[in-house]
């Protein structure tokens, strides 16, 4: 009975050790490019001030046809003709003409309709663009602001106006981090018993911060 008490626990502490070093790897193999640009981009954003953006901007102009005109200004959203502004999606005939004439993808945007203009924001990572269209005339005016490649991956690390696609790689992210900080955990609860430092550093690692947020953070 002695005997195979030992064994037993000697079995499971191989099993536990067997599947969380094979999650921790996983785990660590999903998430490692990704904790690369956001140790990265962590850095960037931290010393957003010291890095200089130079913003590009790029304007275009078209004008619409009177027949397009006329269906645009008929897809005008109900309501009060004194109203400020209007809010709807981008109408079908609108986002067409957009991307022909000036290779815009505005489908499924929100357009702010007044009395005379339409317009049409479209924020993007690292920048920003808009496009306005007179009603009375069917001017159309389009500018895109860039502020280099440092801006871009700053706003990948913050989510911004980077679409539902990007967000779901986020949540897949952090679920692989968590499952990469849990096992490590684990791995390191095991073999602490010949690494006498093992906790000192653990608790290290949470004093600190909780430290610098209570005496320098106001």
């Amino acid at each position: 009975m002695t005997e195979t008490q030992p064994a037993s626990g000697q079995q499971r502490r191989a099993f536990w050790l067997k599947h969380l070093h094979q999650w921790h790897w996983i785990s660590s193999a999903i998430c490692l490019i990704g904790m690369l640009l956001f140790a990265v981009t962590g850095f960037t954003l931290n010393h957003a001030a010291q890095i200089e953006a130079r913003p590009a901007v790029e304007t275009r102009h078209a004008t619409m046809s009177t027949r397009v005109l006329g269906k645009v200004r008929a897809e005008a959203p109900a309501g009060d003709a004194q109203a400020r502004e209007r809010k709807a999606p981008v109408p079908a005939v609108l986002a067409d003409w957009l991307a022909q004439a000036l290779d815009i993808d505005a489908s499924g945007r929100e357009a702010e309709w007044s009395a005379g203009e339409i317009y049409v924001a479209l924020p993007r990572p690292g920048g920003d663009a808009w496009v306005s269209i007179e009603l009375d005339s069917g001017d159309a005016q389009y500018e895109k602001t860039t502020r280099g490649a440092v801006s871009y991956l700053n706003d990948l690390h913050k989510g911004r106006n980077t679409g539902h696609a990007w967000s779901l790689f986020l949540d897949v992210f952090a679920l692989a981090c968590l499952i990469f900080s849990a096992t490590g955990l684990f791995l390191l609860k095991l073999h602490a018993g010949g690494r006498v430092a093992t906790w000192p550093l653990v608790g290290l690692g949470l004093v600190v911060p909780v430290l610098l947020a209570i005496l320098f953070i106001h």
